[in-house]
């Protein structure tokens, strides 16, 4: 199955980051498949130019390669225009002039809805004249999609078969900057992705792009998410816990085959401490090894 990584070039990799990204290699060459390199950079004030560079460099060092030329999302926005036009014309959208903390106002307030994670509708059943008078103030407005009532549901490799209510999220900011859930499912579709594998952290969005991509009328990948790498705190790894991108890593005297060792051992694929090539991953690829819980990394993470 044709596979991805997608990784947004705001800064260095971590070892999660390349965590996944050799997973979701594993399972597309494994089958022989094709594994595509995206670079996720619509938003770009967090964008850093050395960074496709650098991650690139960091993917190869390990031996994880990629067929043709990345892709990069800023050079496909009139896609993402066309599926807006497509969606806004069938009635899947609305225009949302909620500020951030109007919403966080709406959804604390005592008769609000019972989770804070769900868009509370504000702008939903607005009338023409409710829009104009929004706009002669000056107020922007980004486009949100008109969730369905009833869940949406799905299934993935490595978590089984699930279910979720998709919240009416937003489609395309009030800046014209198109959204992750818009962007990824024009991208995975029409790159043909079969097999979409990252972090376990984004599992909560699949109802959301299964239901997008359905809407117009394009058939969703496969999923498989993995267990996040945590920090020795409990959350997300970031630079603040350590010597976390392969950089780092060879500072410290370890090679890249020892960082691919490393990652695999984590991820069932190999003994701790092994040294194996990424030719002979592929080989012994097993998904049924890869792990159901979180790791928690530490400086000691290879011993």
């Amino acid at each position: 199955m044709i596979g991805r990584f997608a990784p947004s070039p705001t800064g260095r990799l971590h070892l999660g980051n390349l965590r996944t990204a050799l997973a979701a290699w594993l399972f597309a060459r494994a089958e022989g498949s094709a594994f595509l390199l995206r670079f996720e950079d619509l938003d770009q004030a967090s964008v850093r130019s050395e960074h496709y560079e650098s991650q690139s460099a960091d993917l190869a060092a390990l031996g994880i390669d990629w067929d043709g030329q990345a892709v990069r999302q800023s050079e496909r926005g009139s896609l993402y225009e066309d599926a807006l036009h497509e969606l806004t014309d069938a009635g899947h959208t609305y225009r949302c002039y909620c500020s951030r903390r109007e919403i966080q106002q709406a959804v604390s307030a005592p008769n609000g809805p019972p989770t804070v994670a769900r868009y509370p509708g504000n702008c939903r059943e607005l009338t023409a004249k409710d829009r104009a008078q929004r706009e002669a103030a000056g107020r922007r407005w980004a486009l949100r999609l008109r969730g369905p009532e009833d869940e949406i549901h799905y299934d993935d490799l490595l978590r089984g078969r699930g279910a979720d209510i998709v919240d009416d999220v937003v489609l395309c900011r009030n800046d014209g900057v198109p959204a992750y859930n818009l962007a990824v499912v024009i991208d995975d579709t029409g790159q043909g992705i079969e097999l979409v594998v990252r972090g376990d952290d984004l599992l909560s969005s699949v109802a959301t792009q299964t239901h997008l991509a359905q809407l117009l009328g394009l058939t969703p990948p496969q999923f498989a998410h993995v267990p996040l790498v945590l920090g020795p705190e409990g959350r997300r790894l970031a630079k603040r816990d350590g010597a976390v991108t392969l950089p780092d890593r060879l500072s410290q005297g370890e090679t890249a085959l020892d960082v691919l060792g490393h990652l695999a051992a984590t991820l069932g694929q190999c003994e701790r401490g092994e040294r194996v090539s990424p030719g002979e991953l592929v080989r012994r690829f097993d998904p049924a090894r890869l792990p159901s819980r979180p790791l928690v990394f530490d400086n000691a993470w290879c011993e």
